[in-house]
């Protein structure tokens, strides 16, 4: 008789049932249909530039290059490749004027949500999401991140940048052209604050950086998905959702900032695999990603970046709300299997 299995988090004080005796296999969860946004008028498709917000980061083609700029003066760029938006309805908002870290944290319990919360739109085409669209697209969308992260995290008022994608209506995208979003924080969200912790305890105790120890078991064991030249792909030890999967940069980079334009090329061509395999293995099911980096030099020894994917494929419940534990039927290891045989690099 073989047992459920509980597993805690390689860092985080999280534990995870791995429902063995339920389990199930991931293609349990592939749909016929997928629930559709509604269709209509579409504010992120060429032509509707008027019904955003003036661009802050536009990419246009220029010849062989790429040239930068920003909506100003009631203009709004038109043939663009990438465009980005400030959110209509935003969660953060920048400040009015110089303000200092007094008038941001009121109190241990009030904290003003200053900062910033962007739409970055990732295509002229309206179906251009990651496991389709070109990887010379992808690239571009992968440098917008970087312009964006670089010019937010320069902030003063900003400690934390959130780069993030919803896929689907589950997953909570209520437009269906291919977008992200970008928020960035005047305080460390409680996640990345306990990775950082945790992570900077485990140099102090073993001289050596607890990311690249993940990455060097995972790379010999059987949660291992994929891996090329500059990046590894597996299915973490202690997955808190079925089919979730993690990419890895090889090299110990604290920020995806430090990557070189040849590691760019290859994260866009890994990113397309991946999706792209998950696609054809669940018929094209919702999902969330999000990056996990620092921005603080202080951090450069012990946090090494990465992105972490979460399909949206089961409901949080009454045990998993009331206790902070979660089940998860798929384990990890079938993950890896089944993601294997179906991604293609």
């Amino acid at each position: 008789m073989s047992f459920n299995e509980i597993r805690k988090d390689y860092l985080l004080d999280r534990w995870v049932v791995i429902a063995t005796e339920r389990g199930r296999r991931p293609t349990d969860f592939a749909k016929k249909e997928r629930k559709k946004a509604k269709k209509g008028v579409c504010p992120l498709c060429p032509g509707n530039e008027h019904m955003t917000p003036p661009a802050i980061l536009v990419y246009l083609k220029s010849g062989k290059r790429i040239r930068k700029a920003k909506d100003k003066n009631g203009l709004r760029h038109k043939n663009w490749l990438i465009r980005c938006v400030p959110n209509l309805y935003p969660a953060f908002t920048p400040p009015k004027g110089k303000t200092s870290r007094r008038q941001i944290m009121k109190s241990n319990d009030l904290v003003v949500a200053v900062g910033h919360h962007e739409v970055l739109v990732e295509s002229p085409v309206h179906d251009g999401h990651p496991a389709d669209a070109k990887i010379s697209q992808l690239v571009h969308v992968i440098n917008a991140y970087l312009d964006r992260l670089r010019e937010l995290s320069a902030k003063p008022y900003v400690k934390y940048v959130s780069i993030f994608r919803n896929h689907g209506l589950e997953a909570g995208a209520s437009l269906s052209h291919a977008h992200s979003q970008i928020i960035a924080t005047p305080f460390i969200p409680r996640v990345v604050e306990e990775e950082l912790e945790a992570s900077r305890k485990f140099l102090n105790q073993n001289k050596k950086c607890v990311f690249c120890d993940i990455l060097k078991k995972e790379l010999n064991g059987p949660r291992l998905i994929i891996e090329n030249s500059g990046f590894v792909v597996f299915a973490p030890w202690a997955s808190v959702n079925p089919l979730e999967f993690w990419i890895f940069p090889r090299r110990h980079e604290t920020t995806p900032l430090e990557m070189s334009r040849s590691e760019v090329k290859i994260f866009a061509g890994t990113l397309k695999a991946c999706f792209n395999g998950l696609k054809k293995l669940l018929n094209d099911p919702p999902y969330n990603f999000g990056f996990h980096l620092a921005i603080n030099k202080d951090a450069s020894k012990y946090y090494h970046w990465h992105l972490e994917v979460y399909p949206k494929l089961a409901i949080w419940a009454g045990f998993e709300k009331s206790t902070g534990m979660y089940i998860n039927t798929v384990t990890p290891e079938a993950t890896a299997e089944s993601l294997r045989k179906t991604i293609s690099f």
